[in-house]
């Protein structure tokens, strides 16, 4: 019971940054890869101002700054300087291991010994692993509460014609510039808290942590996708929610099934492109099941 909680609480807190990949990969339709960059950033920026003195509230603000400024860099690039949408986003997440070695001073570091956000506000009282539950549930409410605010805005309405057609939003009078840089710095915010949150319900940061977190945000927003197909896009906010709790499901499953913990990568891979595959299949098996009929 105790593993199926924590893979739960575990599911919570992904799915924050699932929600800030949702506005990049979905609302902005930008495929960005700054994220593997911004994720180990949140985590070494809190960590190190955690070890300094800061508090843990204070530390996550200020990974959520830094992770704007990462999505602020790949956006310039690619809306200044004409630098092809992955390439930007790769160069700033390259960009950003040496900024993370830099700011950690070395490659890891634990927080064993320091208080962390999971352990405060009596939150350390609940039964184990409830806190991740409910420190997830409070900052996604947050979170979904403060993007639909913001989505249903003329600035937010912007953001989502710029990702629907940016031609026909230019035409419009749109400064779709603008909204890119937008897109880019909340949802690079978004994720390096993330990374503070991960980091602090970990113990440690690494600066090699963003590895495959596209990969994990992408699988909650599909799987979330595949279980509510054409919902509002309020409602898709919270399926990127239960996509990722479902996600961590199937991985605690595969990993009882007695599959190594190394293959971990390779497993979340196919994961990905079996939700990915799974509507062609379905509407294939749907065509032949329709054909079936009518040859009867």
């Amino acid at each position: 019971m105790n593993l199926i909680v924590s893979t739960i609480s575990q599911g919570f807190i992904w799915s924050i940054m699932a929600i800030g990949l949702f506005i990049t990969f979905r609302i902005l339709d930008f495929p960005d890869m700054t994220v593997e960059g911004s994720f180990p950033l949140g985590a070494v920026t809190a960590v190190s101002l955690i070890q300094s003195g800061h508090s843990t509230i204070y530390s996550l603000f200020i990974a959520f700054i830094f992770g704007c400024l990462a999505g602020f860099a790949t956006a310039f690039l690619y809306a200044k300087l004409n630098v092809p949408i992955l390439l930007a986003g790769i160069l700033t997440m390259t960009a950003l291991y040496s900024i993370n070695l830099r700011i950690l001073g070395k490659a890891n570091m634990s927080l064993t010994k320091s208080a962390n956000i999971f352990n405060q506000f009596g939150l350390d009282k609940l039964p184990t692993n409830f806190n991740g539950i409910i420190l997830g549930i409070i900052i996604i409410a947050l979170i979904i509460f403060l993007l639909i605010l913001f989505l249903n805005t003329e600035k937010g309405q912007a953001v989502i014609a710029t990702g629907d057609n940016e031609t026909m939003a230019a035409s419009l009078g749109i400064n779709t510039t603008v909204m890119k840089f937008i897109g880019l710095m909340v949802s690079n915010g978004i994720v390096a808290l993330t990374g503070g949150l991960i980091a602090q319900q970990n113990g440690f940061a690494d600066v090699n942590m963003g590895i495959g977190v596209i990969v994990i945000g992408l699988s909650a927003i599909i799987i979330g996708e595949v279980i509510y197909p054409d919902v509002p896009l309020s409602i898709r906010l919270i399926t990127v929610v239960i996509g990722s709790i479902v996600y961590r499901l199937i991985l605690m499953i595969v990993l009882q099934l007695g599959f190594n913990t190394n293959d971990l990568k390779l497993i979340s891979a196919i994961i990905l492109a079996l939700c990915l595959a799974l509507p062609t299949i379905r509407a294939q098996f749907l065509k032949t099941m329709r054909n079936g009929v009518k040859t009867k």
